[in-house]
């Protein structure tokens, strides 16, 4: 039986390039495609509803993850089997999510997208250096070692939807469901990905950074 399965895009201030995001997930075969408008201050929300796909939206910022979480509770509320979230930049590239799914049926509870895995990825030295750093983190906070520990690609199945908790709103969140496959034993694989540093997703403000790397560190250990 085909699995019900929904894409979710976390977006803020993303009116350049959510539409066609939208249409390169569509022209991948899937047509089911949630939107979370964090809180954005430009048309990123009526570009995503001209496209006919499901837009949900916070009244104000919360964050990477108070987005991400939005999309996994709603999720849960309509009994998705699958979902997988992709960045709304355009970093991403939706000819991955075949492949999200592929190893979702083999029956992988979480499949997480590795940059640092693709060795075609040209990344730039700043961003090697921090998601190095990022990682580290991760295993010392929470026992557990993944090459792209901060990666936004992700799938989760009914499973996984059902035992994940997450409580931060910014970009603690990536780490934080790192440790919640830990702790609940979920059954994980990493997989590689394309990336595109567009001049566009390279202006973004609000990226993970050695800075935020450290916020993220004392945040999880005081929590």
């Amino acid at each position: 039986m085909k699995k019900k399965t929904y894409i979710v895009i976390p977006a803020f201030n993303e009116e350049k390039v959510i539409g066609q995001v939208i249409d390169e997930i569509k022209k991948e075969g899937f047509k089911n495609i949630i939107v979370v408008d964090d809180g954005s201050t430009d048309n990123t929300f009526l570009v995503a509803k001209k496209k006919r796909v499901k837009v949900l939206r916070h009244i104000i910022n919360r964050g990477k993850g108070g987005a991400v979480k939005t999309g996994l509770e709603y999720a849960k509320l309509i009994n998705l089997d699958y979902i997988v979230t992709i960045d709304g930049d355009g970093q991403h590239n939706p000819a991955d999510l075949k492949k999200f799914v592929d190893f979702m049926n083999k029956g992988y509870d979480v499949v997480l997208g590795s940059r640092l895995l693709n060795k075609k990825n040209k990344i730039p030295l700043f961003n090697l250096i921090a998601n190095y750093f990022a990682n580290l983190i991760t295993y010392l906070v929470c026992d557990i070692y993944v090459s792209d520990s901060q990666s936004g690609f992700r799938g989760y199945n009914k499973k996984a939807l059902k035992y994940i908790e997450t409580s931060f709103d910014q970009y603690e969140i990536e780490t934080e469901i790192l440790g919640e496959i830990k702790k609940r034993q979920l059954k994980y694989k990493e997989i590689p990905i394309d990336v595109f540093y567009t001049e566009y997703s390279k202006s973004k403000k609000r990226k993970q950074n050695l800075i935020n790397g450290l916020k993220t560190f004392f945040n999880l250990v005081n929590n």
